[in-house]
Order: structure tokens, then sequence, then C-alpha cells
């Protein structure tokens, strides 16, 4: 059941697949119904016809239950008795048979989008939403030369992986699946005949080996763990895929423009990465300075590595001989200086291949570099330095085309990746930084700086810049405040490995003032990342501030807020010395979970405008940093159509935006995907900031801003009812969901709450928002990605607004983006299975028949709004998908829900070992419900 979300590329998967023809969906059937089949054979062998007929058992009822329009209540409490008389150790392997078969399909799915996006390619010139499409367009437009080539020299595209723990797949599980992929593609095309069966007999190895191993971690991974995951998936798609895109544009203007505009080499590279993973803090006391170090050295290493092996690669092509075709004395000279520099001798059989013998010496320089030696290159400009030198020498001799192959490629991937790979990111919660700056001023005689009010503060702190660090003695000081020092330390140790751009970002948590954000600068100076004399003088500066706006009051001042930090002095010299460029992030998934659905979509468009207005009112750069999740409940959807729904002041040619998750794994695992991924996002990028945009001329009236802002109050406080006055509802939410099981889910070194108290004590302020939409996923209410919503419409209905509403949907981006994103997760939630969960916890208070009530009028009123007659209408292929494996999660709920019931009700001396084999049941239904719906939430 694909997402709406980011996370699977719905918006791919439906644009992609929107051309299908018939042949086209039956060679996926074929595929589904070979890989059934395959899976069939591997659970007989694993777990003996008992454990197939009981698959079977299961699915033919569930199917039964869904296929007609009255399912027989006898039908179901048939099946509830069977499952309620299986052990434990037979609904956990019931459970593990349906995951697998999700996985292997999820994979075919996968596939068939890669196939179809091909296909499509050969006869759709350019494919839409592509970069090619995007250029021609605005060529079709009048759009000038000089225009593009500015816009694509600023055209930024930033994604920042995260650890955010909603990848519920272990990697071992991930790097099986990747490799089943690969046979499956292998598949396709293959005659009957003896390649086809050794192809078919090591996908049966493959599968046999994702049934061998246990899905959940044993143990909680380690913050380096996640590194380490991370730096798999960095080192390996992600790094390959930033030349292609590269070229894709050249291309594309080449064919549009003409092939005099832009040469090969003359655009700078437009994606370029970051990590919170080891250096998010923010409630995670695993992140600790050293490990931010470490995690930085990883990432040098990996990527040193990789260059490494493309520098042997190129040495071993580059055979020109000297004696054929001349060389550069630029060239030749460096060679001889490298020798002498690193003590080497020449390599013989190389004495007429100068090419070879510099790539030698390159390898070697990239060897000593990660060892630390002396020889290494000092910094990234010396390897670019090196690799221009023998680019300039080819072209010189007749070597253009050479030069603009592979070695190209390397450039470009030097001059993404550093020696850092990912600029590894720093995230701390304010209050941190406020309460170590309370005790540092405690020290020196200004007592009750946490005491002061925001205005007070920011006054202090205005006040002290300019002086010179305190430079306190690390013994008077608390373990705490110590470890937030040595953090501001540790992003100046990274930057003196060799590239300052390693680490230079500080992002802060639940922003609420200006104060904040100085506090910061405050804190760097102590390690010597901030200098400033004062009124008049030049600041020095080597990190940036990044307020994170993630409340629905938050988002609602943020605008005031920044005015009133671009018009402090000591941050108005930082910011000069930053190049006048202000990041703002946006916290999607925290202000749903602080106000609903709708009013935490109208807020983050609104801080947006706000953002862009402060920033051009003050002449700063604004890059809005989006903080998004995969579930439509945390920011989720089509990524291309949250571009072009941005505000106008907005629309500006850059994106930075976290990836989380199971986002990484679903965007980045196969190329292809990757590369469409990329396509999709500059496409929206090129034609929403400097083309015209669809429905252009029909911006928001008065009128629709008011309905808007008039729609979100009601929808607030239709949620706030249910979530923040409902006696027992976070009880309720505790119980009907397996929040408090998920929590011991090994996902990630973070806990889910950033206070880190027990599942039972948590408050909905501190509760992390992944559980929070994780939990209500699994329930299949989807609650975050439209409660509320309902309400706000039909309020807007009972006052003869349906028209307007209509209109609005049609010719505003941003209203129609909120409706379907809203209606994708209405269209796969499922109040009977909600309804089932609500059982576990009693539900006197009658909550769950609320949920159901706003479902059913949501329902109603999107219906009204874009004139369907049922959901997802107009997305024919995405609800057959949901309505085919329905059935199929239907037996992991039924499982799930028995399994909680034995769970909790264990008495206390009940035997460990019965306690962990159903827990580990549990997660495996957790992980199996997740591979079904394709979303963790």
């Amino acid at each position: 059941m694909p997402t709406i979300d980011s996370t699977t590329d719905l918006a791919g998967r439906m644009a992609d697949s929107a051309g299908q023809d018939a042949p086209a969906t039956d060679r996926l059937r074929d595929d589904v119904r070979l890989l059934g089949a395959l899976v069939g054979t591997i659970l007989r062998e694993q777990g003996g016809e008992g454990l197939f007929n009981a698959v079977e058992y299961m699915r033919t009822t569930a199917i039964n239950m869904r296929s007609s329009d009255q399912a027989s209540p006898q039908e179901e409490h048939a099946l509830l008795d069977w499952v309620q008389r299986q052990s434990t150790a037979g609904l956990q392997q019931l459970v593990r048979a349906f995951s697998v078969y999700f996985h292997v399909i999820n994979l075919a799915e996968q596939h068939h989008r890669s196939r179809t996006l091909l296909e499509r390619e050969q006869v759709e010139r350019p494919l839409r939403e592509s970069i090619a499409a995007g250029i021609e367009t605005l060529h079709n437009e009048g759009v000038e030369a000089q225009t593009l080539l500015s816009t694509l020299r600023h055209l930024d595209v930033h994604p920042v992986f995260t650890a955010h723990p909603s990848e519920a797949r272990r990697r071992t599980l991930l790097q099986h699946l990747e490799h089943a992929a690969t046979l499956i593609a292998r598949l396709d095309g293959l005659p009957p005949g003896p390649t086809r069966e050794a192809a078919l007999d090591d996908l049966r190895n493959r599968v046999t080996l994702i049934w061998q191993t246990a899905e959940t971690r044993a143990d909680r991974p380690t913050v380096l763990d996640e590194v380490r995951n991370v730096l798999y998936f960095m080192t390996g798609n992600v790094y390959d895929v930033v030349p292609t895109v590269q070229r894709f544009i050249e291309r594309a203007v080449e064919t549009s423009y003409g092939e005099s505009v832009a040469k090969p080499g003359d655009l700078p590279p437009v994606l370029r990465f970051g990590t919170w993973v080891g250096g998010d803090r923010d409630g995670n006391l695993a992140v600790t300075p050293d490990v931010t170090r470490a995690a930085a050295r990883m990432s040098r290493s990996a990527v040193l590595q990789r260059y490494r092996s493309e520098v042997r690669g190129l040495g071993r092509d580059f055979s020109i001989s000297a004696r054929l075709v001349g060389c550069s004395a630029d060239l030749l000279s460096s060679i001889e200086k490298d020798l002498e520099e690193m003590g080497l001798q020449p390599v013989r059989r190389w004495s007429d291949e100068p090419y070879r013998r510099k790539f030698g010496l390159i390898a070697e320089r990239l060897r000593r570099t990660d060892s630390v030696e002396r020889g290494g290159y000092l910094a990234p400009v010396d390897l670019l330095a090196d690799l221009d030198l023998v680019r300039a020498s080819l072209e010189m001799y007749g070597g253009h085309r050479i030069a603009c192959g592979p070695l190209l490629d390397l450039i470009r991937r030097v001059q993404v990746f550093g020696f850092y790979l990912a600029e590894l990111e720093i995230r701390q919660h304010a209050d941190r930084h406020t309460g170590a700056i309370a005790e540092m001023l405690g020290l020196v005689g200004m007592p009750g700086f946490d005491a002061l009010d925001y205005e007070a503060r920011l006054e202090t702190l205005e006040g002290m810049l300019a002086g010179p660090p305190l430079s306190l003695l690390p013994q008077a000081l608390s373990v705490p405040t110590r470890e937030v020092l040595d953090t501001f330390r540790a992003m100046r140790d990274i930057q003196q490995m060799g590239d300052p751009r390693a680490c230079q970002t500080c992002i802060v948590s639940m922003a609420r003032a200006a104060s904040d954000v100085l506090s910061v600068l405050f804190l760097a100076r102590e390690a010597g990342l901030y200098q400033w004399a004062g009124e008049g003088s030049r600041a020095e500066v080597k990190l940036d501030v990044v307020p994170l706006f993630e409340q629905i009051h938050e988002l609602e001042a943020c605008g005031g807020i920044m005015k009133t930090l671009y018009a402090s002095s000591a941050y108005r010299a930082a910011l000069e010395a930053r190049g006048n460029r202000q990041q703002v992030m946006v916290g999607y998934s925290d202000s749903n979970k602080d106000g609903g659905y709708l009013a935490a979509t109208w807020q983050t468009h609104n801080a947006q405008e706000m953002l862009a207005e402060t920033a051009r009112d003050a002449a700063v750069e604004i890059v809005i940093f989006h903080g998004r999740g995969g579930a439509v409940g945390r920011g989720g959807g089509p990524t291309g159509r949250a571009i072009i729904a941005r505000p106008p002041d907005a629309r500006l040619p850059n994106l930075k935006v976290t990836e989380q998750g199971e986002v990484i794994f679903a965007r980045y695992g196969r190329l292809p995907i990757a590369e469409r991924h990329f396509e999709q996002v500059i496409h929206a990028l090129l034609v929403s900031s400097i083309g015209s945009m669809p429905g252009e001329g029909h911006e928001p009236d008065a009128d629709w801003v008011a309905t808007m802002q008039r729609m979100s109050e009601v929808a607030q406080r239709r949620y706030e009812r249910l979530i923040k006055e409902s006696p027992g509802a976070l009880e309720y939410f505790r119980k009907a969901t397996p929040f408090p099981e998920l929590g011991t889910l090994n996902l990630a070194s973070r806990p889910v709450s950033r206070v880190g108290s027990p599942v039972d004590n948590i408050e909905l302020e501190d509760l992390r928002a992944i559980p929070w939409v994780f939990s209500w996923t699994q329930t299949r209410c989807n609650l975050p990605g439209w409660f509320g919503l309902g309400s706000a419409l039909a309020d807007e209905i009972a006052r003869g607004g349906l028209g307007q509403l209509q209109k609005m949907y049609h010719a505003w981006a941003f209203f129609g983006m909120a409706i379907d994103n809203a209606q994708y997760s209405l269209g796969t939630a499922d109040m009977a299975t909600g309804r089932r969960y609500a059982v576990l916890a009693g539900d006197k208070a009658g909550l769950f028949d609320e949920i159901a009530q706003e479902y059913n009028r949501t329902v109603e009123a999107v219906l009204a709004v874009t004139g369907q007659k049922e959901l997802l209408e107009r997305s024919p292929i995405l609800a057959r998908s949901i309505k085919l494996r329905n059935p199929y999660v239907d037996a992991l709920h039924i499982a799930q829900i028995e399994l909680l019931r034995r769970y909790r009700a264990l008495p206390d001396d009940a035997p460990l070992s019965q306690r962990d084999d159903l827990l580990d049941a549990v997660h495996h239904s957790i992980n199996g419900i997740a591979a079904g719906l394709q979303t963790t939430g």
C-alpha cells in the first residue's frame, strides 16, 4: 500500500505509472504471482505444510471478509477465535510469513516503477517532470539563457540525512532486500532456460536468508551504528548519482538552448548533502562530543576511500602513451614534485604513461590523507587542483572527450563531498544552551539568566558578545555545561581536519526567541568559533546558527523573531561574516502533534511567507530548511508538489530538507529511483522559481486566506478538544496502539521522548512526533494526517462556502496539495481496523467513536470539495494497490492485536523467557505492518 509521502515517493509513483497500459500492469501482476509462489515454496520448506496452510487460511479468510459488501460477523469471529488458539510461536511465524511476502512484493513494485520509467523515456521525450522537461518549458516560455544559467548557478538541492527512528528494518535485512531487488531486475526479460532457473535459485536462496534473519535488532543500535547505516547509502547510490544529475542538467540546457550556452563543467554542482547522525543531541544523551568527532572521522575516511578506488580505476583506464600523444609541462612538473615531496621512486613500467603515473601519486596522497601522514592533501582544493591539471592536459592534446568522462565525474564528486562526504550538523535544544549560559554567568557574578524574560536575555547577550570569552576552568562547570561547550569545541576540531564545511551548522530546537540564537554565538565564542570587537567591527564567525520553529505558536511568531534578530548589531555582524545568508528551519512534525494536521499545514505555509518577506526586507538571503518526515502527519507528501505549492515570496531555487529513516532506503536504495527523485525536485524548483506557475493568476485573494485561517482555527480547536482536553486521551493512545511496545523496539539510539520518561508517564509535549505518528499508523487510524480537517471543511460548507472551497482546490496549489495529502491519509486509513484496536483500551469514554465520526465527516467533506464519488478516484493505481494489500495487512493487524493482548496480560511474575518471546513477536508484527503499509510514519 504505497504511502503518500516522499518516503516511498508516491508523487513519482503516481506520475510515473499514470500512463501505464494494461500490458504493463499485467507484467507487474505476473511478477507478483511469480514471487508469491516463490515465497510459498520457501514457507513450505522452512515451516512445513502446517505453516503454509495456516497462512492460506488467514489470507483467504481475510480476503473473504473484504470481498463482500456485508462481511459475515461469524466469519470474522471464527478467524479471531482461531488466532486466539494459536501459540505465540505460531503467531510469530504467521507474522513473519506475511512480512516476507510484503518485503518481496514491495521490491517487485519498485522494480516495476524503474521499468516503467525506462520504457516511458523511450517514447516520451522529454519525460514529464524531468529536468529536460523543465528546461524545455522555460525555453518555450521565453526565459533567456542567461536567466536560466544564473538560476542554475544558485540552484541548491540539499538533503540532510537523519537517524530519526522511522526505519523499522535492520541494515542486514536492507542489504538482503537490495540483493533480492537486483535478482528481480535480472529476471526481467530472461527467457525460460538454464540462465533464468539459475537466477530464480539465487532469489530463492536470498528469500530463505530473509526468512532466517530476525527483522528486529537484539540490541539498540549505537550512534556509530547509525553512522555506518547512513554511510552505506552515502558512499553507494548517493555518491554515484551526483555526476549523473549534473549531466542531465547540461544535456537539457544543450538540447533546449544550444551547445554554446554552457560547456561541461561550467555549471557548479546542484547537489550537496548533510547529516544529523552523530550530531543530533536533542534529547539523545548517547550523542557526546567524542561521538560527534568519531562520526566525522568515519565520514571523512569513507569518502577518501571512495576517491582512492575511483582514482585507481582512472589510473587503469588512462593508458595514454607520451610516445603517441603529448602531455602538458605542468603535469610532468607536478609528477616530479610529487615524487620528491613523498619520497617515492617512479614506476618504471609507466615511464611513458604520465597519466597513470599521476593517478598513482594522487591515490597515494589520498591514502596518506586518510591515515594523516606526511604528503597527504591538506584540503579538497589541493586534490581538485591535481585533477584539474590532468583535465587541462587532456584538453590540450586531443583528449576533450576523455576529460569530460569519468574524470569530470570525480571532479564533481570532490566538489560536492569534499573531505567530509556530508556536513555533520549539530542540533541541540534551546533550553540546554540557556542552562549552560545561566551557570557560566552565575560563576562570574551574574546569576539568574534563565529567569529573565526573552527581551532581557537578548539585551544581556548583546552586551556581552563584544567582549572576550569567559574561559572558565572546566572543573568549575557541571557535566551538562561542559558537554555543551565541548560540543562547540568538537565543531572546531572537525573543521580543522581539513575542510571547514565539514561541520559548520548548529540547529536550535524549540527556538522561541532571538535570544536562543544569540546564545549559540555566546557559547561558540568559548571554542573560538565567534569573535567580535563590537559595533562597527567585522566579526569572525565559523558557524551558521539555524533556529528551528516547530510548534504552532513559534511558527506564528517566527517573522517577528527573525526581524528582532536581524536588528541585533551583534547578530548582524555575524550574519555579514557568513555572506548575509540565513537558514531557518520549519518543523512539520511537532507542529502537527501540537495543533493537528490543518493548522500545522497552514502555519508552516504562512511561516515560509513571513520568513521570506522578513529576509527580503533585511537584505538577507533566506534558506528555508524543511523538517519533513515521511508520513502526511509529519509533513510528508509528494516533494515536487510541495515545492510548487510554496508561497510566492518563498519560491526560491533551493531546497534543504530532512531525509528520515525509511525515506532513505525507499529513495536512495535503487539508483534509478534516486535519479528520478532528483529530476522531479529540480524540475519543480526551476519551473516554480523562474517559470510561469501552473494556475498563475490564481494566487489566493483575501477571502481565500481568511477562509483558510478560519478553517485552521476550527481544525486546531477540534484536534485540541480530542487530544489535549479529553480526559484519558493519552491513556487511550497508550492502550489502543502499540506505542509502549514500540518504545522497546530497538529502532534507534534515540529514546521515544526528549526527557526519557517511562512511556506510562510521557506528556504530549515531551513525546516525539515519530512514535506518535508511527503508533497511529500501525492501527490504521492515521489520525495525524487528517483529524480536524473534516470539522473545518464542514463548518465552511455550512456557511455556504462549498463553491469557494472547490475553486480553491482547483486553483490554489497549496490548498489542493493540503486536501490531496489528507485524502491519501484517509484512503490508507481503515476504521474497521482501528475499532479492533480500540477494544484493547476498553474506551469507555468513546474516544474511538469521536475519531470515527470525524473520519466520516472528513471523507464526506473531501469528496464534496474534490467532486469525487470515492477517495483516490483520480489515483486508480494507488487505490487498487491499497485494495489488494488490505486483506494481507488485516491478517497482520489481527495477529498483532492478539499478541498485544497476551503481552499486556502477563502477570508481573511471568517467566522472563515468556515475556521476551511475546515482545519479540509483537516487534515482528510492527515490522510486518510497516512493510505491508510501506510506511512507519
